[in-house]
């Protein structure tokens, strides 16, 4: 079996070793709470798109901090009963998908919504308010502030969670057959929304980002996605003298870290010669789950197309 990384069977072992904040759980429990105060209120605008069967809407809500968040929903036209329903999230700087790529659900009988990440491809606001250089990405956006709750992540996953909540409450939406899917970026957001949405079914990650930062950063994988933890450190503590302070922030949006808090039954796939979103990082939050849990491993595979891993996916929603 080919090894980028560590043997399958120490991955299925590894715990990580990015430092875990001592006050996480509270710091969650308030950052869900300031969420939940939001309500679960929408805009829903019809989209310019539409075809025979289907009903598009642009969708708009207002996140924490006051960022108004941009999704797009899809829905059979005609709806007898309350229906299953599944979260889209997409990759790093990218948008929510067009609504072609969310035809397929609609066409097997749910609603679909696809969130564009704020301050990344789509029109989902990022307002600011934090100090520093974000640099080229997002993961240091607020590291200045020394302040979790001033993270940019911090926020996007809360966006994620509240998504979903916003879905859940809807007259057409059965609550309980609720699920959440995407890949790297979306992946991580995945599993976030899964750890900060008790009720979730299910979800299916496939190679999830914002995992284990200090395994990316020795094993000399601080490029491509993680490129920022590099250049973070080159232009503004050369030294590493906040090494440890930096990366016991990053361990607030770090998803193995809030992972114990998933209900859900989850799916996740990955390609062991991942050298985007390595292995063993993905597995340090995989392995903390205690929910029901299955892992697809592609050996030869690396941060890309999985072949099989969407029809997978879809089987595995249709399960509800």
């Amino acid at each position: 079996m080919p090894i980028l990384d560590m043997p399958l069977r120490e991955l299925k072992q590894y715990q990580g070793i990015n430092p875990r904040p001592a006050d996480i759980d509270a710091f969650w429990d308030a950052s869900v709470a300031e969420m939940e105060a939001l309500g679960t209120g929408c805009e829903l605008v019809k989209a310019a798109f539409q075809i025979p069967g289907v009903v598009c809407y642009d969708m708009y809500f207002t996140g924490v901090c006051g960022a108004r968040i941009h999704c797009k929903l899809a829905r059979p036209e005609k709806i007898n009963a309350p229906l299953p329903a599944v979260c889209i999230y997409h990759g790093y700087s990218g948008a929510a998908p067009e609504f072609t790529g969310l035809l397929g659900y609609v066409q097997a009988g749910f609603v679909v919504a696809a969130m564009d990440c704020r301050g990344q491809g789509g029109s989902s606001e990022d307002v600011g308010g934090v100090r520093g250089n974000t640099l080229n990405g997002h993961i240091i956006r607020g590291l200045d502030e020394k302040d979790p709750a001033k993270l940019l992540f911090r926020h996007i996953f809360l966006d994620a969670a509240q998504m979903a909540r916003i879905v859940m409450a809807m007259p057409e939406v059965d609550a309980a057959r609720v699920g959440a899917m995407g890949g790297s970026q979306g992946g991580a957001l995945t599993l976030a929304c899964a750890a900060l949405t008790p009720d979730l079914n299910r979800a299916a990650p496939t190679y999830p980002f914002l995992c284990d930062y200090k395994r990316v950063w020795e094993m000399d994988l601080a490029k491509d996605a993680y490129e920022e933890l590099r250049q973070y450190f080159r232009h503004f503590d050369p030294l590493h003298e906040r090494e440890d302070e930096v990366f016991t922030l990053l361990g607030y949006i770090d998803n193995q870290h809030i992972a114990h808090r998933i209900r859900a039954k989850i799916r996740m796939y990955t390609g062991l010669m991942d050298n985007i979103c390595p292995p063993s990082t993905q597995f340090a939050a995989y392995n903390k789950i205690t929910a029901p849990k299955e892992v697809v491993i592609f050996p030869d595979f690396g941060h890309e197309y999985l072949p099989g891993a969407d029809e997978q996916t879809m089987l595995f929603m249709l399960e509800m």
